[in-house]
């Protein structure tokens, strides 16, 4: 059985390689991603609430990661 870190590892990596392509392709057609107002956040099925913390780049920083969304 994987331990929950050895199974957030492939979301984590798949997470930074996309992200990476959006911010290339963002790049090239001018438009700029705020890094600092930008955040993410982990969805999953599982009823569980369980505390997953997963790193994710965007312009080679580390984005905030939260539990809850606020909607405006």
């Amino acid at each position: 059985m994987a331990t929950r870190d050895e199974s957030l590892r492939p979301v984590e990596n798949y997470t930074n390689v996309e992200l990476s392509k959006i911010h290339e392709w963002a790049k090239n057609n001018d438009i700029e991603f705020n890094d600092t107002n930008s955040k993410v956040k982990l969805v999953s099925r599982r009823k569980r609430k369980e505390n997953k913390n997963i790193t994710v780049y965007l312009n080679n920083k580390t984005l905030d990661q939260f539990t809850q969304i606020k909607y405006i």
